[in-house]
């Protein structure tokens, strides 16, 4: 990276509203990723929540095996088709999460674990199961936590506690096919035991949870075995027919599948704490015949008015995170009351900083934290370098961009100077000091062509002969939530004093 002449770094700071405004004008909504794209489910109901004793359906399956798991591990299923795919997966935030492979009896499945805290001690970790019928993983734990919407699972990792999302059997390139439900509750099996080998886990305090397919997944999975401590199912299904058919790569003749992949007939069978969670608007009338099917105490549902099958997540995993952190004794002793989830509800919006990576300049000494999704590419000029994330939904995280600017100070009054300039533009403007190193912050709010407000925030650093422009631009609309990302990435300026 060349530096370029302060007269003309100055002379970029408008310019680049204009670069930044011809791309994203305004607010705007992407393309929804595919890791996170479900449609809601079919049947909608509420109910009051509690255990409604009743009749759970029975099949030749039920009445000839004592338990699900002896029933799964004798059944075999017969795939219609061989459904899989090859996606790559990319590789996570460094310190943060770990790709790893874990064994499974179908063979080794990638998943992505969080980095040992090398701190000597054994963590608490829950997997998570995402929504939807894929069976890969990609970057969606660490992308922007819509609060209608965040499938993410971050708000566990986000709150400190050990995080899993395993990918299962024919996803990413994995060996078998999909299996639509069945051979999934073997591979989540798989994923505990992994997760327990783990020098810095604590193998009895291994969670699970899921949304949507994912949450029937980990209801399956609670049915199967009691190895997890607790299980939090958001959104399933008592039987697989309401699911999305499509998808069925069973052969949907054999009426035994059906039985195999459908909670409400092995309700009985859980052993460890469970907890089903959904809206009044959603899945709720899978919940409730649930509750009705089954008086195991062990089973407790809660059906959230007025929410939908993607909003209750956003609130309630911050409230589950917290439980799992607290959950510390012998045994387990997580407990949650309908006041408690409404109360979350009602909560307003908040979103954490993004997961952060560090960029280093070699050749003028900088290093500095920025958003793990945001890509670093050159401009026209060689001195600038324009960070921005590699998706454009609408949301501060990916609506913001960064140009960083190395310049060669052309006196000692240079900051001084551009200073000035930067009043004269209607800036506000302050002194500071970065890693002992003199600097200016500006900050204005600037319309562009069509009138619409952009907030440009531009910290100048000098060190030695060499100084660096950070210039930071955001809608106005975004501002509240890109600030302390900018703020996290200034925070985080290391100038090599020596360069």
């Amino acid at each position: 990276m060349k530096t370029m002449n302060r007269k003309k770094a100055c002379a970029f700071l408008l310019t680049a509203l204009a670069l930044f405004t011809a791309s994203c004008a305004s607010p705007q909504s992407g393309e929804e990723r595919s890791s996170q794209n479900e449609s809601s489910q079919e049947e909608s109901g509420s109910r009051t929540p509690g255990r409604l004793g009743g009749g759970a359906p029975t099949s030749e399956l039920t009445e000839q095996y004592d338990s699900f798991a002896q029933a799964h591990d004798a059944f075999t299923t017969t795939l219609a088709r061989e459904d899989n795919d090859s996606y790559s997966i990319p590789e996570p935030p460094e310190g943060l999460f770990d790709l790893v492979s874990y064994p499974s009896k179908v063979g080794d499945l990638a998943a992505y674990v969080s980095s040992d805290p090398g701190d000597g001690q054994k963590h608490p970790m829950i997997i998570w199961v995402v929504g939807g019928w894929g069976n890969g993983i990609d970057d969606f734990p660490w992308c922007y936590p819509e609060w209608d919407n965040d499938q993410t699972g971050s708000a566990f990792w986000q709150a400190g506690l050990l995080t899993m999302y395993p990918s299962f059997r024919g996803g990413n390139g994995n060996p078998g096919n999909y299996e639509a439900l069945f051979g999934e509750v073997d591979d989540i099996v798989s994923a505990y035991e992994y997760a327990a080998s783990l020098p810095y886990v604590d193998p009895e305090r291994i969670y699970l949870g899921g949304h949507s397919t994912g949450g029937t997944r980990a209801l399956l999975a609670s049915e199967y075995t009691d190895k997890f401590r607790a299980v939090f199912c958001f959104g399933a299904v008592d039987e697989i027919k309401y699911h999305n058919n499509t998808q069925f790569t069973f052969d949907t003749t054999i009426e035994d599948e059906y039985v195999m992949r459908s909670p409400v007939y092995w309700l009985d069978n859980v052993k460890s704490p469970t907890f089903l969670i959904e809206g009044s608007e959603g899945n709720s009338a899978n919940l409730t015949r649930m509750l009705q099917a089954s008086d195991n105490d062990k089973i407790s549902g809660y059906v959230i008015e007025g929410a939908d099958h993607f909003s209750v997540l956003a609130p309630i995993t911050r409230v589950l995170a917290q439980k799992i952190l607290a959950d510390t004794g012998a045994e387990p002793n997580i407990s949650i009351t309908q006041e408690e989830l409404d109360s979350a509800m009602a909560q307003e919006p908040s979103v954490p900083l993004p997961a952060m990576t560090t960029r280093t300049l070699e050749e003028i000494g900088l290093s500095f934290s920025c958003p793990y999704l945001w890509d670093i590419s050159t401009t026209d000029d060689d001195s600038r370098l324009a960070l921005y994330s590699r998706y454009d939904d609408d949301n501060a995280w990916d609506m913001a961009v960064l140009y960083l600017t190395a310049y060669t100070p052309e006196g000692d009054d240079d900051l001084q100077t551009f200073a000035d300039y930067l009043v004269q533009e209607g800036f506000e403007v302050r002194e500071l000091t970065l890693g002992g190193l003199p600097a200016v912050d500006g900050t204005a709010t600037l319309p562009n062509d069509d009138g619409e407000l952009f907030y440009q925030r531009y910290v100048s650093v000098l060190n030695n002969s060499t100084g660096v422009d950070f210039s930071f631009i955001v809608h106005e609309s975004y501002l509240e939530e890109a600030e302390p990302v900018f703020q996290a990435i200034i925070d985080s300026i290391v100038l090599d004093p020596a360069q």
